[in-house]
């Protein structure tokens, strides 16, 4: 996604290529008219170069029209890019206009003025939605790449032991301290498995409350759950050193039980502290039983293997799937 510059950007840019053209002529009314053709086809294309950088939102993978909605509303992103869409074909239109018009007139120098004026007129009114998409291009380059691979999500009240078990079996290194709320987004990390690849995924933690009284973070986290989990792991502090009691997080695995129709693995961390009766124990700080969870969780890969192998569709099968003749 190419960066979405601002209307004053735009337009000097603009301007810049349309007076390389018009010093091409000699006549100083084709000049002036060649200006106004040039700047209006120059502000038009780039216009369009930006809505073409963002994808359609419906053709992209859950996951990512998911993370779209939650941080900027997949509505208001295609507002602002309708914007452009009609200051591209009205700068070019009137480009074309006044250009028309300087032919037959020998008051060319004021038509020229008059069409950057209306030109910088059109640009201007659309600079908060250029400042706008230019934000949610930066914020959404950002994502986590997320692979369509086998993915065990890990999700959990905060502080309860997700980021240091993934940082514990993947390559990825998520900040690891002592207080909520560490992980600030999606990560992802990745783990060779002969020749597979485990794709892990860190939420942030989710708040025991009312879905609509959660906020972003919290939003991210559920969207990774339903999109993307092959299996999920779900982790309990018995310890409480996470801050929540255990009965806040009882209520919150029941909730994700609920929510998808994926294997979900329960595990009490922070076994060193405590060991709470009826749960698979294991701590991260000790890495006692934590190879044991992640044997458990890659267990349940050959089902995703069969179930998936079984949803495609014959012209999504490789030529060595289908049957000799």
């Amino acid at each position: 996604m190419p960066t979405v510059p601002t209307a004053d950007e735009i337009l000097d840019r603009s301007f810049r290529r349309a007076a390389k053209k018009m010093k091409e002529k000699l006549n100083k009314d084709r000049a002036n008219e060649e200006f106004v053709r040039a700047v209006g086809a120059a502000i038009h294309d780039r216009l369009v170069y930006i809505i073409r950088g963002f994808p359609e939102f419906e053709k992209i993978p859950p996951f990512y029209r998911e993370m779209a909605e939650i941080l900027y509303g997949v509505d208001n992103i295609k507002q602002s890019l309708g914007a452009v869409g009609w200051a591209a074909k009205h700068t070019k239109m009137v480009g074309h206009e006044i250009a028309i018009q300087s032919r037959r007139s020998t008051e060319t120098l004021v038509l020229r003025k008059r069409a950057v004026a209306r030109l910088a007129s059109m640009v201007h009114q659309i600079d908060k939605d250029l400042l706008f998409l230019n934000k949610v291009r930066n914020t959404l380059r950002k994502l986590p790449h997320v692979e369509d691979a086998f993915t065990v999500v890990i999700a959990g009240y905060p502080n309860v032991g997700k980021s240091s078990f993934i940082r514990l079996v993947s390559s990825a290194t998520p900040e690891i301290a002592s207080y909520p709320f560490t992980t600030k987004g999606v990560i992802v990390g990745l783990r060779e498995q002969g020749r597979d690849r485990i794709q892990f995924v860190d939420t942030p933690g989710i708040l025991d409350r009312p879905a609509d009284e959660r906020n972003p973070i919290e939003r991210q986290a559920l969207s990774a759950i339903m999109n993307v989990a092959s299996v999920i792991l779900f982790i309990l502090d018995p310890s409480e050193h996470c801050g929540y009691p255990m009965e806040m997080q009882l209520r919150l695995l029941d909730e994700v039980k609920g929510m998808v129709n994926v294997p979900l693995v329960v595990v009490a961390n922070k076994s060193d502290l405590r060991v709470q009766e009826g749960f698979r124990a294991m701590s991260t700080e000790t890495k006692d039983g934590v190879n044991a969870v992640l044997e458990e969780l890659l267990s349940h890969r050959p089902a995703w293997l069969a179930s998936r192998k079984a949803n495609e569709s014959p012209a999504d099968k490789k030529p060595e799937d289908s049957p000799a003749v």
